[in-house]
């Protein structure tokens, strides 16, 4: 490793550490045209689709929002954890998304009044008739029938909003008070706390993905969903951290803060978790495959008819193959520019991904022989309210980093982490 002179530590109150006014005065615009927007697209889709499309087209809108941010809930956290110093200038990046998990409570609660109405719009186990009408799977829905439920279902959603709240607020305000004061003790907090609250998240995370997309199919189990959907949820978080980063480099923010190495480390972690995504998911596919039990297989089978068939071989194909070949030369992880179009690139198929989690099941339970989340108008709608919902969290973004850093501008390890050189 070379040696370079120590780098220069600006004042805490340097302008370079500010959210750039061009991206304040956006705060306002964005979450009154999200919220539009996001209506709009639901009430396309719930009116000229039908309701469970426009149900289902929210819920796929609100999950592409929750994973970004308790990915990056998640990347605080493991920070912590392991002492890491190179990811400190790109930290609060992490830190001021995973505090939207607070709007995004706010924002579960139509999928609270879809369960409330009990006709199984959304969730099929909601419909009363439903044990009635699957007879021939009757042992199985006993057994699923006590955790199936309204009242429980709510619950244990605001246990899980309880938790990653107070993660995300507890870290915030550690990283944010340290601005002020400058204390090592806050690290040695922060750090100390990790260990349990990545526990809590792993927990937590995977009943979540359990509830709240595994049961749209209520039939069906598999205990890796969670953590596909972490693969996910991760990737993903280190994408936005990164695009995010070059956008604000672009407008004047941090610019001797950031530079070639830390896209370097954000690069490699992408790649790295590109392939920990396309494990997991063949991993899924291929025990459930070899297993070849009718109450498992049935996802994967409906996947693979009625168009589905296509989504399911871009994913292959857009979300793994592609950007494994294009991130595989450190040239391009080392090009701020190129590494922050696959950042965006690998967001837009993020959103595919959560798509085709979710949407088939929108089709008038079995069999699925009308797909309607896939005709033009649902598909139309269903961007709407993702793009919408996504410049209502950026709008908001903007709201709570035009009050703060952009940077950990007192954090101990803030001169190592500008100082970091890749071996």
């Amino acid at each position: 490793m070379s040696h370079h002179p120590a780098p220069v530590v600006k004042p805490a109150d340097d302008p370079a550490f500010k959210l750039p006014a061009s991206m304040s005065a956006l705060s306002v615009p964005l979450c009154g045209g999200g919220l539009i927007l996001m209506i709009a697209g639901w009430a396309i889709a719930n009116f000229m689709v039908s309701e469970k499309v426009g149900m289902s087209a929210y819920l796929a809108a609100f999950i592409y929002c929750l994973t970004l941010t308790i990915g990056c809930l998640f990347f605080v956290l493991i920070q912590h954890l392991v002492r890491a110093g190179w990811s400190t200038v790109v930290r609060r990046i992490a830190e001021l998304v995973m505090v939207m998990i607070v709007p995004l409570a706010i924002l579960f609660i139509p999928i609270v009044m879809s369960l409330l109405t009990g006709s199984g719009t959304l969730y099929r186990w909601d419909d009363p008739e439903y044990s009635v009408a699957n007879h021939l799977n009757a042992n199985v829905w006993e057994a699923k029938a006590g955790w199936l439920n309204q009242y429980w279902f709510m619950f244990r959603s605001v246990i899980y909003f309880a938790i990653w709240i107070g993660l995300a607020v507890y870290f915030y305000r550690g990283s944010t008070e340290q601005d002020e004061t400058g204390q090592r003790s806050v690290t040695d907090r922060l750090q100390y706390w990790s260990g349990p609250a990545v526990m809590l998240f792993s927990l937590t995370t995977t009943m979540a993905a359990f509830d709240w997309v595994m049961s749209l199919a209520p039939m069906w189990f598999s205990t890796m969903f969670g953590v596909y959907l972490f693969a996910g949820s991760i990737l993903s978080a280190h994408c936005l951290i990164c695009l995010s980063a070059f956008l604000l480099q672009k407008k004047g923010a941090m610019r001797d803060e950031v530079t070639v190495e830390h896209y370097h480390d954000l690069g490699k972690l992408m790649f790295g978790f590109t392939l920990f995504w396309i494990y997991i998911a063949f991993s899924q596919f291929l025990l459930i495959w070899y297993g070849n039990i009718p109450e498992e297989t049935e996802w994967f089978y409906h996947r693979q008819e009625a168009g589905w068939e296509y989504v399911s071989i871009a994913l292959v194909v857009f979300h793994w193959i592609v950007p494994f070949m294009g991130l595989m030369s450190m040239f391009v992880r080392r090009r701020p520019a190129i590494i922050a179009f696959w950042a965006g690139y690998l967001l837009i198929m993020h959103y595919v991904d959560v798509f085709w989690m979710i949407m088939p099941e929108a089709h008038a339970a079995v069999p699925y022989s009308a797909p309607a989340a896939t005709t033009p108008i649902a598909v139309a709608a269903s961007v709407m309210c993702v793009v919408g919902m996504v410049g209502l969290m950026l709008g908001l973004l903007f709201r709570v980093a035009g009050g703060s850093k952009v940077v950990a501008v007192r954090d101990p390890r803030l001169a190592e982490s500008m100082a970091f050189e890749n071996v």
